[in-house]
């Protein structure tokens, strides 16, 4: 038997939305691994939700730091919108018991997955825009990600960033980022990504996306050097 799951209200409370179409908010809740198929899943309005995010995202940061570059607003954008970000936004939501997932086996652990979190937290956010438009989005988005606007949680200088500059400063071409395997099931995919140097052994980064596997090999590679971004 399924686990019970507590009452959407609190949820939609927690989001700050109430659903005219609560089959959105269940949609965005549903695990591949607990839907009849992957259009089932939260999967197209994670897609959705995360170009809304990121739209809402660029223009809170273009309204509160008139004076920032474009460069300094797009790593800003990037801290915001990262896959941790998203989870720690889901977990304020305590989303947890409201996934749906399949029952036994290792789906149940999902639900601290961070990529799992993060997806669903961005799945929300586009129930909400289909639900109530881009009002309500913003609004839902401004509540939740506008407290973290001014507290970022890394260095606003990301890693690559930084180790394209220190190639620079030393004459050396950009530093390029292979992909060495894939490896964990489809639900919870690892990368495992190789920094490209020249003139300097590799380094191998993990992470959930590409993305954060290429941050994570130019920070290893970084503190392999003893450079401080």
């Amino acid at each position: 038997m399924a686990s019970r799951r507590p009452p959407l209200d609190r949820l939609e409370a927690a989001v700050g939305h109430r659903f005219a179409n609560r089959r959105l908010l269940e949609q965005a809740l549903t695990h591949v691994s607990g839907a009849d198929d992957r259009i089932g899943s939260y999967q197209r309005l994670e897609f959705l939700g995360d170009r809304v995010l990121g739209l809402i995202v660029a223009g809170m940061l273009f309204e509160t730091f008139p004076g920032a570059e474009e460069g300094e607003l797009s790593r800003r954008l990037a801290e915001l919108v990262r896959r941790e970000t998203c989870a720690e936004v889901a977990k304020a939501w305590d989303v947890a018991p409201h996934l749906r997932l399949a029952a036994g086996g290792a789906f149940p652990r999902a639900r601290q997955n961070v990529s799992v979190l993060a997806d669903v937290c961005e799945a929300i956010v586009g129930a909400v825009y289909l639900d109530g438009g881009h009002d309500a989005a913003a609004a839902v988005v401004r509540a939740a990600f506008g407290p973290l606007m001014h507290a970022p949680r890394r260095s606003l200088r990301d890693a690559k960033t930084t180790l394209q500059e220190w190639a620079h400063a030393r004459g050396l071409p950009n530093p390029g980022y292979e992909l060495v395997e894939t490896t964990g099931p489809d639900h919870a995919p690892v990368f495992t990504i190789s920094t490209l140097v020249q003139g300097y052994p590799p380094c191998l980064g993990k992470g959930p996306s590409k993305r954060a596997a290429e941050q994570d090999a130019a920070s290893q590679f970084l503190a392999r050097e003893g450079v401080t971004a």
